[in-house]
């Protein structure tokens, strides 16, 4: 039995599919659509496809479409998308035998993917700039602690001594890479795919390297085929900000923990704090909490970006067009939101110093350098000179001694009781090498606690966002300098 066909579109397709990605299509692409529409008007004019008073026609129709705004164009009967909705407007302004030619040697495909890597390319930067803004933070934040002791922690167990800026710089390198990924996902994205049309490229003579100039691309994508096909530029963004929320994941547990009373590292400030309905001592640093969550957010949509990319046909296809905005654009959102959150965070963040110093040398974190010290000192191989100041250890808890209260005269017990050697230290040297700054200072190598090394890795780190920050420059720069020489050809053609 058959049925009778239904017209277009069925009423739950236009609910839950056209009107919502129309609503993306108007926040996203309305700017981008009239910036590709005028350089496609004025390639096709400069190749001679396009007659001069056609090209005026278009131009002027595209100037009065701008001036209603995105809100005049609207879904009807025969407007599936913000691409048919213009192009109805552009031919009733500029007429059927004018308005119809802006898409001769073009497609949907081609400009629907050019749409979103134009769309993509001014909030990549904001995110890279909003990491900039928190590396920045972090480092001057780092400078005040170059000598403020704190422990170190191996599996969530104090360590060795170290300080709160060398802790910092280890995590500043981790987001030095992040930029970079974040540029590399740029450089992915800023690729014209104009002139692949529907796949195959178009037999008219036109120029699509002088297309990628005029909307700021650095190049084409050489191939038609992976210029409707090619998804890595979503998922690079998905890359680079998996991996941030992943360093920044770590950095909010560690957070969290120095915010406890039990630790006492850190005071969150006010402005971040909330209190309990019914405890009144009650003073909660909710705000990791919520950069915790925004963190989690983000790697969800960008591994609902990668999901949707996956084991989808290589061509053109809704999966990696309108359906990836939500995840696409709504990872970059929430990756600024999270880092500005962050950044204010560290500039109010106050430390407990004489509380970290106090910790720093609890839990026998200095034992190392007393065990690096009979191999300087006494010349014993490393293996014995940590199994007598293992077995120190083990006597001091036994007998419920804290680290400064062992002796050089137990170390000599031990040392012939374990291992039947004869081990002298000096007072000096013993002490020394219980001290937790001592322990620091003497770390002087490369990227080292010292607070002197580790001013020099914050030095280095300072040069890379000084390097980031003129590239973005420099992009923006190229970027406008490309508005403006469209638009120098838009008036000219508009003469």
């Amino acid at each position: 039995m058959s049925r009778a066909g239904s017209a277009f579109p069925h009423p739950l397709y236009d609910k839950y599919v056209l009107q919502p990605f129309y609503e993306d299509a108007k926040t996203y692409l309305y700017a981008p659509m009239l910036a590709a529409n005028r350089a496609h008007v004025v390639m096709l004019r400069r190749c001679d496809i396009l007659s001069a008073e056609n090209a005026r026609a278009l131009l002027d129709a595209l100037q009065q479409v701008e001036a209603m705004g995105m809100d005049a164009l609207t879904l009807g009967e025969g407007v599936e998308d913000l691409f048919f909705a213009m192009e109805n407007k552009l031919i009733e302004f500029a007429g059927a035998a004018y308005g119809g030619n802006l898409q001769l040697a073009r497609s949907r495909n081609d400009l629907g993917y050019a749409l979103t890597r134009l769309a993509l390319r001014p909030r990549l930067l904001r995110a890279l700039e909003d990491l900039l803004h928190f590396r920045q933070s972090l480092r001057s934040f780092a400078e005040l602690h170059l000598g403020t002791l704190m422990p170190g922690y191996t599996h969530t167990q104090p360590a060795q001594p170290t300080t709160m800026a060398h802790y910092f710089a280890g995590l500043m390198a981790g987001l030095r890479r992040d930029s970079a990924r974040l540029r590399f996902a740029y450089k992915t994205n800023n690729l014209s795919p104009l002139g692949a049309a529907a796949l195959t490229g178009t037999a008219f003579p036109i120029d699509r390297h002088l297309s990628a100039r005029l909307l700021g691309f650095d190049e084409i994508q050489l191939s038609t085929y992976d210029s409707i096909g090619a998804s890595d530029n979503l998922t690079d963004v998905a890359g680079a900000l998996s991996t941030l929320g992943i360093n920044l994941s770590r950095f909010t547990r560690d957070m969290l923990f120095w915010a406890t009373q039990e630790s006492g590292a850190i005071r969150i400030d006010d402005s971040f704090i909330q209190i309990s309905s019914i405890m009144p001592q009650k003073r909660n640093p909710v705000v990791l909490e919520h950069l915790r969550a925004r963190i989690s957010r983000m790697l969800a949509q960008a591994q609902g970006i990668v999901i949707q990319c996956h084991n989808v046909p290589y061509g053109d296809t809704q999966d990696i067009e309108d359906e990836v905005f939500p995840p696409l654009f709504g990872s970059l959102d929430t990756a600024g939101q999270m880092l500005q959150l962050f950044a204010a965070v560290i500039d109010t963040l106050e430390v407990n110093v004489s509380r970290l110093r106090e910790r720093a040398g609890q839990g026998f974190t200095t034992v190392t350098e007393l065990a690096d010290t009979l191999v300087r000192e006494c010349n014993l191989p490393f293996r014995q000179a940590h199994g007598i100041v293992s077995a120190l250890v083990s006597y001091a808890q036994r007998e419920g001694l804290a680290p400064d209260e062992l002796t050089r005269r137990m170390l000599s017990e031990v040392a012939r009781e374990s291992l039947g050697l004869h081990v002298e230290l000096s007072e000096d040297a013993f002490k020394r090498a219980l001290d937790p700054q001592a322990f620091v200072d003497a770390r002087l190598l490369p990227g080292g606690a010292a607070p002197s090394a580790t001013a020099d890795v914050l030095a280095r780190e300072g040069v890379s966002i000084k390097d980031d920050e003129r590239w973005l420059e420099t992009v923006r720069g190229s970027i406008a300098a490309a508005e403006q020489d469209l638009q120098a050809a838009v008036d000219e053609l508009l003469k």
